[in-house]
């Protein structure tokens, strides 16, 4: 059993920064893995969490959902995976298997349900314990760094991309790591994907258009035609009446965020002829075997930013303010 200490970057106090801390390497319980982490990518919700948005975050607590390691030991009646396997560790945790909604088939919506990086460890260090249930194998196209977003923004963006059905014509709200990533998966499947960003972004409307998007503009914008559906990326309320004009009869607008500021008052009209709000929560195993198996044919390509570990700080504090296109990305070996 691997023993010692482990460099982390550790929230001790919501709405403060992460602290670069030497912490014992954590011990593997029943059916975990400890894995040596490899790559660990930035996503909203960390920023979330970081920002004190959400509630009954662990405390202290060590952030980050999207983890590509290999497996350093096993923990007692462990055995799904090998020592050495490349392996992936997404924001569900864990799931009771006997609530109500385990039994449905809504694993996601479990009340007893764990999350990496919000009320377990997560991957902002060199090490992490997992549930071997899951923990999924990496496709081979993808090395570390450009797998790392696949865990999070890939997955949520792919639950969120299954719930607009067959629409053809689909709104992106928020051009970041997730909609770059789906925006490939949408449009390989032969749908027209129309990009929204904030107010003079260029570069992200210029990025959208390099992955194919057939519209570009600001979400204060007006689509050229109507849309079928749309996801909103991005944690802005204000959003939701805004993608309810853009969607034609029967649209279908997807809040795909964990946080979201308040959705202003909107007249019931732009609602009506049977259009759709509803909200994706976590993620569930199935959907991250689907989506591992379809982005790698849909030929998806993932937009990285590496930092240092120790410099996870920047990294959220670009998140925060857009300054790159896709994913950061943190590396534990620098």
């Amino acid at each position: 059993m691997t023993i010692g200490t482990m460099r982390a970057m550790r929230l001790e106090s919501p709405g403060h920064a992460l602290v670069l801390r030497n912490v014992p390497i954590p011990t593997p319980g029943r059916g975990e893995v400890l894995i040596r982490v490899s790559a660990c990518a930035v996503c909203r919700t960390d920023l979330h969490v970081v920002d004190g948005d959400l509630e009954h975050t662990k405390s202290p607590l060590i952030p980050g959902h999207e983890i590509i390691g290999r497996v350093e030991a096993l923990g007692p009646g462990a055995g799904a995976f090998e020592i050495g396997r490349r392996v992936g560790v997404p924001w569900l945790g864990y799931s009771c298997g006997v609530c109500k909604y385990c039994r449905d088939g809504h694993e996601n919506l479990c009340e007893r349900a764990l999350f990496t990086g919000y009320t377990r460890d997560g991957g902002f260090a060199e090490y992490v314990c997992a549930d071997e249930r899951y923990v999924f194998p990496v496709p081979d196209a993808y090395d570390d760094v450009a797998a790392a977003p696949l865990m999070c923004a890939g997955l949520i963006g792919y639950r969120a991309l299954r719930m607009t059905g067959q629409s053809r014509r689909l709104g992106l709200y928020g051009f970041g790591a997730a909609a770059h990533i789906i925006a490939q998966v949408a449009i390989h499947e032969g749908r027209d994907v129309y990009a929204f960003t904030r107010k003079g972004d260029g570069k992200s409307q210029r990025f959208a258009r390099s992955l194919g998007a057939a519209w570009t503009g600001s979400s204060e914008e007006t689509p050229p035609d109507k849309l079928d559906a749309a996801i909103i990326f991005a944690p802005v309320g204000a959003l939701v009446p805004a993608a309810l004009r853009a969607v034609d009869k029967a649209g279908l607008v997807i809040c795909a965020g964990i946080h979201m500021s308040d959705i202003p008052a909107f007249p019931y009209e732009i609602l009506w002829e049977e259009r759709v709000v509803r909200s994706v929560a976590n993620l569930t195993r199935q959907d991250g075997e689907e989506f591992l198996s379809v982005a790698p044919r849909a030929g998806v390509k993932t937009a990285t930013h590496p930092y240092p570990l120790a410099q996870a700080n920047d990294a959220l504090d670009d998140l925060r303010n857009g300054r790159f296109d896709g994913a950061a990305v943190l590396l534990t070996d620098r």
